[in-house]
């Protein structure tokens, strides 16, 4: 059986900047061919970042990743790469945008793969299955794909599909067997979903059963907006073996000899399967077969949930701050557990110097939250200030009357003006600290704590803001470090303090109580019948759905926020703010 040796190359592309993701191309390509490598893989969407989403409509932007995909080509060639085949996802199109009048049924933009060698691109794959669920809108912007492309590499036949190809059976795996290919090429820009690494494994062996072939799935890792890429490249065997496996949220070059069966049927153009045709290539020319020992990848075992969540917010906060150019964030430091968890999540993002943490005490502030504020500060390292905010509020007060809840807010909203102005005046982006309970039951303060630029913590819920909590404090102690986040903050009951004694749970459900029932409603899309049927308090359930619904125009209005759930706010759960549907007991 001949052998390939395989590179996938799990890297960090940025949206828009094509001339960059070129020459990452062409760096990880040089590493490839210095480890002896056959056929390269990058991920979906490689030369113009994923997802672009309206970019699409740009024929500009279209023309431009046309252009750099040829001379990306040439330029492999000139670097003295160009016997070395290289798959590459791009923006291609072969008709005006879907959405002009001068739309042609069947053309349009393509999601489109390149097979790169000597020179020029010598095959083109557009992707099959079009994603319109979730965060995906390809319907939207793409036309679909009816020809499965098949490359004989090194005496193989070498089929590329591109990431929803594999998430749905049928279409290029079924036209993968019928072809009779040794290898199917999976190119991806697969978003992160917690335990998604759990879901990706067996669905990567159903299709390798599919097309009775060996699958080399590559994905992208990185931040772009609210979605966050992870990796977790891997081979899969026809018959489901795992060979190897790349780390999470790293940039990797993962290398694997596969044994592959070698290829028999004669070349040729062909209806096969699900209405695809087959289009067949042969390169002249491949690198020549590995000698010496075989190269493993190896074996990397997909971490525990609350690291992978650490991991997933840690990306996602550095590449939108880094890929945004700011040079350093800014927050508020109440002393409470959310704050103390972004902090700690942007000094490992950042670094301490590029994180301001700002105490911003007001008469109801306790003592022991401005020393768990002061605390984290000395823990982390980050530059610490303190501003009171009495006397602006008093100077509010002196000229207004307000009482209760208006005065509440204007605290909030007299910190955002401050941390607002820090950025203005130095640059900073502006981090918000609320999490996914508060958001989805409306407890922030519009143009107050919900002031910032990115909310790391937008699609977590509370329970899962004390496990990262504890989970980073016993990273931290396993490795000899200090422990960034205050017991303090840990343990103490959760408060806004913007009154005397005032606790969320005067106003809120426990968060025990209160997050089962928002994943139900909110990731679950339960009613009230099933909320109810689960177990929970009917009363309780139908204050909780209230003040979810009445908050969606806050929601709105939100900082973008890394996503983590199966439906994060914002790209994933889309409601009308004006709606009269009420889940009423």
């Amino acid at each position: 059986m001949p052998t390939l040796r395989l590179a996938l190359s799990q890297v960090n592309p940025s949206v828009g900047d094509l001339a960059g993701n070129a020459d990452l191309v062409r760096s990880w390509t040089r590493q490839a061919a210095d480890a002896g490598a056959q056929l390269v893989l990058f991920p979906e969407m490689m030369l113009t970042g994923y997802p672009v989403e309206d970019l699409v409509f740009r024929r500009s932007f279209v023309a431009a990743s046309q252009a750099a995909v040829e001379r990306l080509a040439a330029d492999l060639a000139a670097d003295g790469l160009g016997d070395l085949p290289v798959v590459v996802g791009y923006l291609d199109a072969d008709g005006p945008p879907q959405v002009s009048g001068d739309a042609e049924p069947g053309r349009g933009a393509r999601n489109a793969a390149a097979l790169l060698h000597r020179g020029t691109v010598v095959a083109r794959y557009f992707k099959h299955h079009l994603p319109n669920y979730g965060v995906f809108d390809e319907d939207r912007y793409f036309v679909s794909g009816d020809q499965l492309t098949v490359v004989r590499i090194g005496g193989v036949d070498v089929a590329l599909t591109i990431c929803e190809d594999l998430w749905q059976a049928g279409g290029p795996f079924a036209a993968a067997r019928q072809a009779g290919v040794g290898l199917v090429v999976n190119i991806n820009g697969s978003p992160y979903e917690l335990n998604k690494d759990d879901i990706r494994l067996p669905l990567v062996r159903r299709r390798a059963a599919e097309a009775g072939a060996a699958i080399a799935y590559v994905n992208m890792i990185g931040g772009q907006d609210e979605l966050v890429f992870e990796g977790d490249s891997m081979i899969v065997t026809a018959d489901g073996e795992l060979l190897t496996r790349a780390p999470q949220f790293v940039e990797h070059l993962l290398v694997h000899d596969v044994e592959l069966p070698a290829a028999t049927t004669a070349p040729g153009s062909r209806n096969v399967a699900d209405g695809m045709r087959v289009a067949h290539h042969t390169l002249d020319v491949t690198p020549p077969a590995p000698s010496g020992p075989a190269v493993s990848g190896g074996l990397i075992e997909p971490v525990a949930d609350e690291a992978e969540v650490w991991h997933a917010l840690v990306l996602g906060l550095r590449d939108y701050v880094n890929k945004n150019r700011f040079a350093s964030v800014v927050l508020g430091l109440s002393g409470g557990i959310d704050s103390a968890v972004v902090a700690a999540l942007a000094v490992d993002a950042l670094g301490p110097d590029r994180v301001v943490g700002v105490s911003l005490p007001s008469q109801h502030s306790s003592e022991h939250s401005r020393e768990d504020a002061a605390d984290l500060a000395k823990r982390t390292g980050l530059d610490y200030r303190v501003e009171p905010i009495q006397p602006m509020v008093d100077a509010f007060l002196a000229n207004l009357s307000l009482s209760g809840i208006a005065v509440e807010n204007l605290q909030a909203r007299v910190r955002g003006v401050i941390l607002m102005a820090l950025s203005n005046q130095e640059g900073h982006l502006v981090l918000t600290t609320g999490n996914k309970s508060e958001l989805a039951v409306g407890y922030s303060t519009l143009y107050g704590d919900s002031v910032g630029g990115f909310n790391p913590i937008k699609d977590v819920w509370k329970t899962l803001v004390w496990r990262l909590a504890k989970w980073r404090n016993a990273d931290a102690a396993r490795r000899g470090e200090t422990a960034p986040i205050p017991e303090n903050s840990i343990g103490k009951p959760p408060s806004a303090e913007l009154s005397p004694g005032q606790l969320d749970s005067d106003s809120l459900p426990d968060y025990d109580v209160l997050d089962p029932i928002l994943i139900g409603y909110v990731d679950g899309d339960l009613g009230r019948d099933g909320l109810v049927e689960s177990g929970h308090d009917p009363a309780v359930v139908d204050k909780v759905l209230r003040l979810v619904d009445t908050a969606e125009y806050k929601r709105r209005q939100s900082a973008p926020g890394t996503k983590i759930s199966m439906k994060a706010f914002g790209r994933d759960r889309r409601l009308p703010i004006t709606n009269r549907w009420r889940e009423n007991g």
